[in-house]
């Protein structure tokens, strides 16, 4: 998964590089950024139900084999509208997470879940690594040369991967698509896809656009705002299975209390701290330490809303964590060529972290009182 979040997130750090390249608008700039995400995003849903029905082995080896094609296209590309349809390919890195959590989730007992979907998760270190090392090694090798390199790569870890890795466990008779999408009728899918439109949008919308921040407010260069922006991802993705073991231990519910509620005042701190290098470094790793947490106590839920169709929900929350990480930067995009600053797209984030803790109090007032009209 590491290797594949590489080539996913691989058009963030070099987008500004590109900019220059081809004169693009911060708009431009910002679909360039944005494009992987959603198809990563989209396709993560029959992804995951391919997953159950194929095994994780299959589907994982051609996932990775399949990233060649936009690598190599793009080492010969010689516009931005190519660039942009390989961003757009390239985004089939990101589907890899519905495929590693659904096949790792089917070794382990229910009790574990958390903690082990949070190891799982630290696959998102690809995104710290291709931060830190894509500006490095178009500086050395250029910006053809970097996408050739990772081709190779992608087909080394494919390869060690066939080799070395066995089938997922089976778990009952393989399901239709239709019977895959049942997870839909169930409440709780839908409130942990807008947990994760939070969570794990963030970190990605955190991810893909902070190199283009710390450009546009500090004029920092590429190579250090990929390393501060590594920085973040390793902050957010260490600390997740740490989110996946509270909630193990003392429930979900109360992680995600204070994630939501964290994160409110996280944004609105960065928010007033855009022309304030330090103070803005440390709120953004507060949040990405929030972030990080919700992501692995969300995902400590997952296995349990449909025993059996584990890679359909993984598929289905996995998408709009994904589609959360889209619209940021686009948005923000806008937001600053309209106003002038930044400020109002994390104001919009504290909002929807507000929205958040609201569908999570009144969910478990639900749930009280259902229990309670059952007994």
């Amino acid at each position: 998964m590491s290797a594949s979040f590489v080539v996913w997130n691989l058009f963030s750090p070099l987008a500004t590089r590109i900019q220059e390249m081809y004169g693009l608008t911060t708009i431009e700039k910002s679909v360039l950024v944005a494009a992987p995400v959603l198809l990563g995003s989209v396709l993560r849903i029959p992804m995951g139900i391919y997953t159950d029905r194929f095994g994780g082995k299959k589907t994982f080896a051609a996932t990775m084999l399949f990233l060649i094609v936009p690598l190599l296209l793009a080492s010969a590309a010689s516009s931005y509208g190519m660039l942009l349809l390989c961003a757009v390919l390239a985004g089939m890195g990101g589907t890899t997470f519905a495929v590693s959590l659904t096949y790792v989730s089917r070794w382990y007992s229910p009790e574990r879940q958390g903690f082990i979907l949070g190891l799982a998760g630290l696959g998102n270190l690809g995104v710290a690594a291709s931060s830190f090392l894509a500006p490095i090694l178009v500086d050395r090798y250029g910006l053809d040369a970097t996408f050739r390199i990772l081709a190779v790569m992608i087909t080394v870890v494919a390869a060690i991967f066939v080799l070395g890795a066995k089938e997922m466990p089976k778990q009952g008779a393989v399901r239709t698509f239709r019977q895959s999408m049942s997870v839909l009728r169930h409440r709780t899918t839908w409130y942990l896809s807008i947990y994760y439109f939070l969570t794990f949008g963030g970190f990605v919308a955190f991810s893909v656009y902070l190199p283009t921040l710390l450009k546009e407010l500090f004029d920092m260069p590429a190579t250090e705002a990929g390393l501060r922006t590594a920085a973040f991802v390793l902050v957010a993705t260490l600390i997740r299975p740490l989110g996946g073991w509270l909630a193990d231990r003392i429930g979900s519910g109360k992680v995600l209390t204070i994630v939501f509620g964290g994160i409110v005042l996280s944004s609105l701190a960065i928010g007033a701290a855009l022309h304030h290098l330090t103070a803005f470094g440390l709120c953004c790793l507060v949040t990405g330490a929030l972030l990080g947490l919700g992501n692995g106590a969300v995902f400590q839920m997952v296995p349990k809303v449909s025993s059996g169709n584990t890679g359909a929900v993984t598929g289905i929350v996995g998408a709009a964590g994904g589609v959360g990480g889209f619209f940021p930067p686009i948005v923000l995009g806008m937001i600053e060529n309209a106003t002038g600053t930044f400020a109002g797209g994390f104001v919009l984030l504290a909002l929807f972290a507000c929205l958040c803790l609201t569908i999570h109090y009144a969910a478990k007032k639900m749930k009280t009182a259902g229990r309670a009209a059952a007994a």
